[in-house]
């Protein structure tokens, strides 16, 4: 509590100051809306049966499970209290936001508990929100399923001889979306793919991913295969599993995408792609008529402990959003003794790295590090006035969460920032719960200004 204390005093001093050559600004909590961890819905009514319940297949072995809730919910050794299979769809695991004119948001569901072997009956969704940031609360006004009616995914999906071609985890992965007039761009993890659907959901395009001219491939990528002798070579991929792309931006004027890569490229012999002496991973061009990449492309350097980017949306024509994170979850003041030896009743690794950057990129910079103009601490926002339901201590509100995956820009001083709580599986905020889905609207002119 006293180093908690301590933080709050800090950012009361001063709103910008630097660590580790990086400026660090103010970012002060306006309001904040829950949606509970044990959020479900029924699949579609025209859904095959299989879809009616989800996570049929979480154990450990893959055998089904077939009594509701049997399967313990579990980060690390810690019980989260929920258990699967759920008698529906889970609407968690929220990886992606956009905000729309008229004061709603778009965001998304990912593939479902965490890999493609265990999500085969969780399905694809879109939901069509608005926050009640008075009363704390997430309305869902629309969900969104997708389907493939029309077999365009270039390879067999599960419901591939179900009269209602729905989409499940174990299919793609989506993880970033941008509305467009006549539907959504998806960026997509397993390829890792760039995938379009009309506005009802239905399945266009699904392109696969190019940098330098050269295919990127995930260990999940569907065209991949093992070869029938153990003594041949296993097939080569360049990225790791579940790196692919976590966030999607798009130009002021639509012409453009920008897929971030959620972690680096494999370059061989056992080095990954680097920037300015760090880590990096990469931000693709795409262009929306010709649906090609552009063959540009820039580096994003991690700073500090970051591993992982969680989010990405355009600021203006040259400026973006990046949210940057490490593993961790949970506060150190319950660390476990020690991390060797987890316990259930502590954090076995603390949050350390939660971080939303402000980039620039642009035509003066390509195949370049992006410039890092600053960051907000999202383990230490101000919250003076104890605005937040759940979260603050000492004048100051955290998220701990080990996945943050949704940012954007509300209005020329706001953000709004949410995390993915890995239903059942995530526990960062308390030791023994599953984590709800926490969004907070934040204060952060400076950041934003800032050149």
């Amino acid at each position: 509590m006293k180093r908690l204390l301590l933080a709050s005093v800090a950012f009361v001093i001063s709103t910008a100051f630097a660590i580790a050559n990086e400026t660090a600004f103010k970012a002060t909590l306006v309001s904040q809306a829950i949606l509970p961890a044990n959020t479900i819905i029924a699949a579609p009514i025209d859904a095959p049966e299989f879809l009616k319940q989800a996570g049929k297949f979480t154990t450990p072995d893959r055998k089904r499970a077939t009594e509701l809730g049997s399967v313990p919910g579990l980060d690390g050794v810690r019980k989260t209290g929920l258990g699967l299979p759920f008698d529906g769809q889970a609407v968690q695991g929220f990886s992606g936001i956009k905000t729309m004119a008229d004061g709603s948001f778009w965001t998304l569901s990912d593939n479902g508990f965490g890999s493609k072997a265990n999500s085969t009956d969780a399905m694809l969704m879109l939901h069509h929100i608005k926050f009640d940031w008075q009363a704390g609360k997430v309305d869902r006004r629309e969900t969104v399923f997708l389907s493939d009616p029309d077999k365009v995914a270039p390879f067999p999906i599960v419901m591939e001889g179900a009269e209602k071609r729905y989409l499940t985890g174990a299919d793609f992965d989506i993880e970033s979306i941008q509305p467009v007039g006549e539907g959504f761009w998806i960026g997509e993890e397993l390829g890792p793919y760039l995938i379009h659907v009309t506005a009802d959901g239905k399945l266009t395009d699904v392109i696969p991913t190019l940098v330098d001219g050269k295919p990127v491939m995930s260990p999940d990528n569907p065209t991949l295969s093992l070869p029938a002798d153990p003594t041949k070579p296993l097939p080569a991929f360049n990225l790791r599993r579940s790196n692919g792309f976590e966030g999607l931006a798009q130009s002021k004027d639509g012409s453009k995408l920008y897929g971030l890569l959620e972690g680096p490229l494999y370059l061989g012999n056992g080095k990954f792609e680097e920037a300015d002496g760090a880590t990096a991973t990469r931000l693709v061009e795409f262009d929306v008529a010709k649906k090609a990449w552009t063959g540009r492309s820039w580096l994003y350097p991690f700073s500090g402990t970051g591993t992982n980017i969680g989010d990405f949306n355009m600021i203006d024509g040259g400026t973006a959003l990046v949210i940057e994170r490490d593993g961790g979850a949970g506060l150190a003041d319950r660390a476990c003794a020690d991390p060797a030896k987890p316990e259930p009743t502590c954090f076995d690794k603390p949050a350390k790295h939660k971080r939303i950057y402000k980039i620039a990129f642009g035509d003066d910079n390509v195949g370049k590090a992006v410039r890092k103009v600053g960051y907000i601490d999202l383990l230490n926002i101000a919250d003076p006035d104890g605005k937040a339901k759940q979260g603050t201590a000492n004048g100051v509100y955290t998220m701990p969460f080990v996945t943050i995956e949704n940012v954007d820009v509300v209005d020329a001083t706001h953000i709004v920032v949410g995390n993915d709580n890995n239903l059942p599986y995530s526990a960062g905020r308390v030791v023994d719960k599953a984590d709800d889905d926490e969004f907070v609207l934040l204060e952060v002119s400076d950041f934003l200004a800032a050149k």
